[in-house]
């Protein structure tokens, strides 16, 4: 039930040890959207006997992330990318630096060498939580033009863009661009397949 780059993790430790740990991480898996702190004490066993695993490591910082608890969160995946070399989290970990009360330090995410070579729902996520730490810091134009540097295209959606454009909808509404707002809460609703925003019921309340 793990993913094959995880099992050869695991690889590296005993037999026993592999078992152990990899069962908690599927727990962890199962448990994250439904009781994120039960998957988060599966997590911290796994940690326990695979410490020095960057997919167990991850698996403790998302885990920790859903359960509320950022420093843990942050201090995980920072360890796990520097063990894998893999970016995957950054919006996680900028916004857990969002949570914390430092939304300066989520700005910096944006500027990280890597982001060039997210890939694109990934970037979007990373540029929804900049945007966000503009908001907290009050400065919603930044926080527009956060977004607006996109490249927002409703003809050409990508990956991600039913999140991105709800949340430029979200900022424009709040900077009461009102007219705007329900155009674009209109055009993440088309694109949102998989129902992950209420674009059309924002829209609609705005009418």
């Amino acid at each position: 039930m793990l993913e094959p780059s995880v099992r050869s993790e695991l690889r590296s430790l005993s037999k026993l040890g592999a078992d152990f740990v990899g069962g908690h991480l599927v727990a962890a898996g199962q448990l994250i959207d439904d009781d994120p702190k039960k998957a988060l004490e599966h997590a911290r066993a796994a940690r326990g006997r695979g410490a020095r695993i960057a997919a167990v490591r991850e698996a403790c910082g998302l885990a920790a992330y859903h359960a509320g608890e950022w420093a843990e969160a942050l201090s995980e995946l920072r360890a796990a990318r520097r063990m894998s070399g893999d970016a995957t989290n950054i919006a996680v970990m900028a916004d857990c630096e969002r949570a914390l009360g430092r939304p300066e330090r989520a700005l910096k995410s944006i500027e990280d060498p890597v982001v060039g070579k997210l890939d694109p729902a990934t970037r979007a996520e990373l540029q929804i939580v900049v945007a966000g730490a503009r908001r907290d810091m009050g400065q919603i134009d930044a926080a527009l033009a956060v977004l607006e540097r996109s490249g927002l295209d409703p003809k050409r959606p990508k990956p991600g863009s039913a999140r991105l454009w709800y949340a430029y909808a979200d900022a424009l509404a709040e900077a009461g661009r009102i007219q705007d707002a329900i155009q674009w809460f209109g055009h993440a609703a088309v694109v949102d397949h998989e129902d992950e925003t209420d674009a059309a019921d924002r829209a609609a309340n705005l009418l």
